[in-house]
């Protein structure tokens, strides 16, 4: 990644109807766009989850027109940071990539009151990604 470029994160999870939906929102919603976002799952459901829709309504994020992607090599290829959570094994490794996982608890099924402090949690994750990959200039 040079200076000029924008620095570029993948989220990847089972079903890309959840977490890894949030966590794109708020990437994107916080970063003003500074960062290049994308998220996949390893077997995408075929819908996002209703609940976790809701939950980032309540904080001003509409994601509602959101559609599960099928995870790609590309995809991964493509991203400065690869952000796992809870996929195993089904994300492709590329040497000289950041990789993390996110030890988050999965949404799916679970009421808007469940899906909250999933949805915090994600926010504060992304808050400290932010700091890490736009440092104050």
């Amino acid at each position: 990644m040079t200076a000029t470029e924008k620095p570029s994160v993948l989220f990847v999870c089972v079903h890309n109807a959840g977490r890894s939906q949030m966590a794109a929102a708020f990437l994107y919603h916080l970063s003003e766009g500074r960062i290049e976002v994308r998220s996949a799952g390893s077997a995408p459901a075929d819908s996002v989850n209703p609940a976790a829709v809701e939950a980032m309504k309540e904080v001003g994020i509409d994601m509602s027109a959101e559609i599960p992607k099928v995870l790609t090599t590309e995809a991964v290829q493509d991203s400065d940071v690869v952000i796992t959570m809870g996929c195993g094994d089904a994300c492709p490794f590329f040497p000289g990539k950041r990789y993390e996982d996110w030890k988050l608890e999965d949404p799916a099924g679970q009421g808007i009151d469940g899906v909250r402090p999933i949805r915090d949690e994600i926010r504060t994750r992304i808050e400290r990604l932010i700091a890490e990959l736009l440092p104050a200039s």
